[in-house]
């Protein structure tokens, strides 16, 4: 076992092209992905929870139960749309990052949404009579929410960035997991442990665990000088 964690650290050393490109292409893939998400998933979940109308109650179940939506079924899905027969066939961009970004923004959105509905709904609940008699609109109350919940949402972000980089049913049905075209972190943990090369996985997985600690930290750091300043 001492062996394998051995290799792992020597194949760090000798192969930092190989792996450097497998990293950034998985930033760049679950960054945009989030980014992506969370443009949408913010001002939607904030909506909603300011919101009354029919069926809110059921929206909200169904908000909820899409957070554990499969991978694997959304990266089949996905693939049948945009394959040559699909109806999004003529794009062509089955196996490429653009592709793994939309079937991330599918995975990560309902989880950032899902949780922007009940952070803001309870913020709602303190501010909605002043608002309400201030003649605010829903546009207005919206930022001020999200800005009041700065903090929270930030915690929220970050959960939908680690389902984002350890996604791997989904990328790896779409992408493919070509060399140096969509191999990321997690599809080359999955073909090198499949193929017995548990250096190279090990090192992969290290490596990710070391970035989710590394944007953790930039991002709680950033969290706790901007709550310092507000202050």
């Amino acid at each position: 076992m001492l062996d394998v964690f051995f290799n792992a650290f020597d194949f760090l050393s000798h192969s930092k092209n190989e792996l450097l490109n497998i990293v950034l292409l998985t930033l760049k893939v679950s960054i945009t992905s989030v980014v992506l998400s969370s443009a949408l998933a913010l001002p939607i979940g904030s909506l909603i929870a300011i919101s009354s109308f029919y069926n809110k109650k059921l929206i909200i179940v169904i908000l909820n139960a899409l957070m554990g939506l499969p991978p694997v079924v959304v990266g089949l899905v996905i693939y049948l749309l945009f394959s040559r027969a699909g109806p999004f066939g003529q794009f062509g961009i089955l196996f490429t990052p653009e592709i793994m970004i939309i079937a991330q923004s599918i995975l990560v959105f309902p989880i950032i949404c899902a949780l922007t509905r009940q952070i803001v709904e309870d913020i709602w609940h303190e501010y909605n009579e002043q608002l309400t008699s201030l003649g605010v609109t829903k546009f207005h109350a919206i930022l001020i929410l999200l800005w009041d919940g700065r903090f929270s949402l930030v915690t929220i972000v970050l959960a939908g960035l680690g389902r984002a980089l350890s996604e791997v049913g989904a990328v790896l049905i779409v992408g493919g997991n070509i060399d140096g075209v969509t191999r990321v972190m997690t599809t080359a943990i999955t073909l090198e442990t499949s193929k017995g090369d548990l250096s190279l996985a090990l090192n992969l997985g290290l490596t990710l665990i070391l970035i989710i600690f590394i944007l953790n930290a930039i991002i709680f750091a950033i969290k706790e000088l901007t709550s310092k300043k507000f202050k």
